[in-house]
């Protein structure tokens, strides 16, 4: 079918390849500036930033999880359903990303803090949910969820359901349909929802910060070094974040375009 295509259509204009490098070298910019700020023969990295870096991967990956195993059948339900309300449930899920961070901190402390109206019947019961790895991995959910579940909604929304129809009527069950047909259209968006909860969940700096200064991971290590030692104490630390950060969103990207569909 590509060779169908014309060779104008495939080529982009060179205006467009002009303003997409000009955009790309504003995007870079921060990070050339760091990369000549950084004293690359004096980094060495501070007591506690090896456990913020394995503080801030388990629990992100186990935050991931709970985004990806609840967040889904929310995203496919707002996407396949119609009903009475569903403006609301629409509203439900952007308040977490308009609320800012910190805010969103405060509120989680309200309710799940010791003295709050879940957090105290939850500590009688054992569970803590202020500074603590639970509360940790608590802020990064609320940080990453939403992202994951509007990005997978898209991704489901893009999916034509007359595909799924057919399948349904050559008898396959709705799991087989959903697996077999929706989940490999909506690769490439879904895949683009889990790195956007992947950074997000690992960058998340002003919930965690309210929540669960401890344990501490990288983005508020990345404070205390900078309130304690200096500026020069947040360069080793952050070039890590970025070495255990990026192979995960780009390992999605590649894994869902080459994701065959049956």
């Amino acid at each position: 079918m590509s060779g169908l295509v014309p060779s104008a259509m495939r080529q982009p204009a060179g205006w467009i390849v002009l303003a997409g490098a000009l955009a790309l070298a504003v995007l870079m910019l921060p990070f050339a500036g760091l990369l000549f700020a950084t004293p690359w023969l004096q980094l060495h990295l501070q007591a506690g930033d090896g456990a913020a870096i394995a503080v801030s991967v388990g629990y992100t990956l186990v935050a991931l999880l709970i985004v990806v195993v609840f967040g889904t059948p929310l995203a496919w339900w707002l996407a396949r359903h119609a009903f009475r309300g569903k403006l609301l449930v629409d509203a439900l899920v952007l308040l977490p990303l308009l609320a800012p961070p910190l805010t969103m901190g405060l509120m989680l402390s309200m309710v799940f803090g010791p003295y709050g109206w879940a957090g105290e019947p939850l500590r009688r019961l054992g569970l803590e949910l202020t500074n603590t790895p639970a509360a940790f991995v608590l802020a990064q959910v609320y940080g990453a969820a939403p992202y994951f579940v509007v990005t997978a909604r898209a991704a489901f929304e893009g999916v034509p359901q007359e595909l799924e129809h057919m399948a349904l009527t050559l008898g396959r069950g709705p799991w087989a349909v959903f697996r077999r047909v929706t989940l490999p259209l909506s690769a490439l968006g879904l895949a683009s929802g889990l790195a956007l909860a992947w950074v997000r969940a690992m960058g998340e700096f002003g919930i965690v910060l309210i929540v669960a200064y401890f344990p501490q991971g990288i983005p508020v290590k990345l404070w205390t070094n900078l309130q304690d030692s200096g500026l020069d104490a947040t360069y080793p630390l952050l070039w890590l974040f970025f070495v255990v950060a990026l192979p995960l969103p780009l390992a999605l990207g590649l894994a869902s375009r080459r994701q065959p569909v049956y």
